[in-house]
């Protein structure tokens, strides 16, 4: 396995350490698939990760199949519920949820509606639309484990990625994801004395591995060797770690993705504190998407994990060292030069002068100050707006 050798500003430690978050952007997708993941979607490691993921592809088959040929009944086994007969299977197969909204979307039925009927008038009218569908073809993922369920139905141009192939890209450059090579689950920052603790045990609380029946999501960091990009107002040294989160949906559910940075701080319920950096990439699943992950996405991840932060911290020791204004006037035409209206001048200016109790000078003291100032706003649209512009004006600084 390739890695990184470290680097001057990079800093092996056995111990917590000293952050501030109150620089950068705060990311809170990491905290919302961390809320919603029930005990048996989170994995303590990778490997048992993949071979969950691993099994359920074993199991599975896809085919393309002619829509007008699909049979839809309505089964009584206990309770009253729809089965469908698929050309080349003598068994019925059962759709899951997420499929029976595929089906109904694929041939314009109303899904919430149908949801709501019996299965044998649910039936009637999905099979109307089967018969009715313009197109010929659609691509099914059948699972036989006991029972034969249709875990998705698409189209025929459908390119999938397994789940499984995104974590053994992950695996090549993570190993188990617990501390065999740099890359792990995050630690944990401790608000009572702002400072990361790399060193947590994964656990079912702590643990970003998460699979359901519908996709993967993962999140690792190299936290044991934090980044010296300057220095604080106190003087200390400003930290940051590398991090990255990648996702798939096999059956259709969303698309495939990765998103690089660099960080300050992971907190409990998993929101991440001062991002910088922020890089995303997604391929959607269309007629060639296995090979644009094969030749973009996974190179992407591994490029990354192997790279060196010195361009990064290059580019923040521009941005402090480039003075963009040295009184009021300056700062006010530089912020309305660069869009920002007069509120917002205004309160950026004040923003860097509550937190450095000194008025932005740099381009890297405007940068936090905007930042900040859109970590406040309630409406994601105009925190998106404001940091793209940070960005930017970050950009211009390298």
């Amino acid at each position: 396995m390739t890695m990184m050798n470290l680097t001057q500003n990079e800093r092996p430690v056995s111990g917590s350490f000293r952050v501030d978050v109150s620089r950068g952007e705060r990311v809170g997708r990491v905290s919302s698939e961390w809320f919603s993941r029930p005990d048996d979607e989170r994995y303590l490691n990778l490997p048992e990760l993949y071979d969950a993921v691993r099994g359920r592809a074993e199991h599975a088959q896809a085919r393309t199949v002619e829509s007008r040929a699909i049979r839809v009944e309505a089964s009584r086994d206990n309770v009253e519920r729809l089965a469908l007969i698929v050309p080349g299977r003598a068994e019925p197969v059962a759709p899951t949820h997420w499929s029976f909204g595929q089906l109904c979307a694929l041939v314009g039925a109303p899904t919430s509606y149908l949801r709501q009927l019996p299965a044998t008038l649910s039936g009637i009218n999905l099979q109307h639309g089967l018969l009715s569908h313009r197109a010929e073809l659609v691509k099914t993922l059948e699972a036989d484990s006991g029972r034969v369920e249709l875990r998705a139905v698409t189209g025929p141009d459908y390119g999938r990625i397994w789940d499984h192939e995104l974590v053994a890209a992950v695996m090549k450059i993570a190993g188990n994801g617990t501390g065999d090579t740099r890359w792990k689950v995050p630690g944990v920052l401790d608000w009572a004395t702002m400072t990361h603790n790399p060193f947590v045990d994964v656990t079912k609380d702590t643990t970003t591995l998460y699979a359901s029946d519908r996709d993967v999501f993962l999140f690792l960091v190299d936290d044991t060797n934090p980044i010296e990009a300057g220095r604080l107002a106190d003087g200390s040294p400003d930290l940051y770690f590398r991090g990255f989160y990648c996702w798939n949906s096999e059956v259709g559910s969303k698309t495939l993705g990765i998103a690089s940075f660099y960080l300050r701080a992971v907190c409990m319920n998993r929101n991440l504190w001062g991002v910088e950096n922020f890089e995303e990439i997604t391929i959607r699943h269309s007629k060639f998407a296995g090979q644009r992950f094969a030749h973009e996405a996974a190179p992407a991840l591994t490029s990354f994990a192997n790279s060196s932060p010195a361009p990064f911290v290059a580019g923040i020791k521009a941005a402090r060292e480039r003075i963009v204004a040295r009184t009021d006037e300056d700062r006010e035409t530089f912020l309305r030069k660069s869009g920002f209206s007069k509120s917002e001048t205004t309160k950026v200016i004040e923003t860097v002068l509550g937190e450095e109790n000194r008025k932005p000078e740099s381009i890297f003291d405007f940068v936090q100050g905007i930042t900040a100032l859109a970590r406040i706003k309630s409406h994601q649209d105009a925190r998106l707006e404001l940091e793209g512009k940070a960005k930017r004006l970050m950009e211009r600084a390298i």
